[in-house]
């Protein structure tokens, strides 16, 4: 009976440091984690993943990452010393495509473009707020489809994962509770960290978000 499976849940992980994510640079070229990045999630993943575990693998139905190396590495790691799951790379979870804004820092855009914010504007040459909401609207229509076959019919496992990048996150939370792309902006999502995103009174109407920045570095 449905009433009796547990709440489905998304998690969401940001992958490791970077050079850019130390910086406040971002966008969708391939940057590799740095030494910290990577002993970050080599820390979160014996804690997190395995067995009775929060990320258990064999509760896992799917995992999309994002096909840039600090995403993809991230994965691998985290299921390094257990079995992985099913997953696939694909570009529906890359980050915001930031254009002609591609490596700048923040500094840098607002001498462009004063006043500028990623949240309310988006970014000329690449992704407009609209094309980053439709995005991700897309992925989440995807996750409570998994969600429902779970809980109505029993289908697949549990969970689903994501491993993918700091804004498409937060984006992400932000359109899960059924908010505005820009609540974002009030979302920090630390780099190497774990979020869960699930549902209140196991009811599929009541999307929620149940935790936030798990073992996020400098927690």
């Amino acid at each position: 009976m449905a009433e009796h499976r547990p709440a489905p849940r998304l998690f969401v992980v940001r992958h490791g440091q970077t050079e850019w994510s130390q910086n406040g640079q971002t966008g969708r070229s391939d940057i590799p984690l740095t030494d910290v990045g990577v002993e970050q999630v080599k820390k979160m993943a014996p804690l997190l993943v395995g067995e009775g575990r929060l990320l258990d693998p064999k509760n896992i139905c799917t995992a999309q990452v994002s096909p840039r190396q600090r995403a993809a590495t991230t994965f691998h790691l985290l299921f390094d010393h257990t079995v992985e799951p099913d997953y696939v790379l694909t570009e529906e979870v890359r980050e915001w495509d930031y254009g002609e804004y591609e490596g700048l820092k923040p500094a840098e855009i607002q001498k462009i473009n004063p006043g500028w914010k990623i949240w309310n504007d988006g970014c000329p040459g690449g992704e407009s707020v609209e094309d980053m909401q439709a995005r991700v609207d897309g992925v989440i229509k995807k996750v409570r489809q998994y969600h429902k076959e779970y809980k109505e019919e029993g289908k697949h496992t549990r969970d689903v994962l994501i491993v993918a990048h700091g804004h498409f996150s937060r984006v992400l939370i932000s359109r899960w509770i059924n908010f505005p792309l820009c609540l974002g902006t009030h979302f920090n999502v630390e780099p190497g960290s774990v979020s869960i995103l699930s549902y209140n009174h196991n009811s599929l109407d009541e999307p929620a978000l149940n935790g936030l920045n798990l073992v996020a570095s400098g927690a």
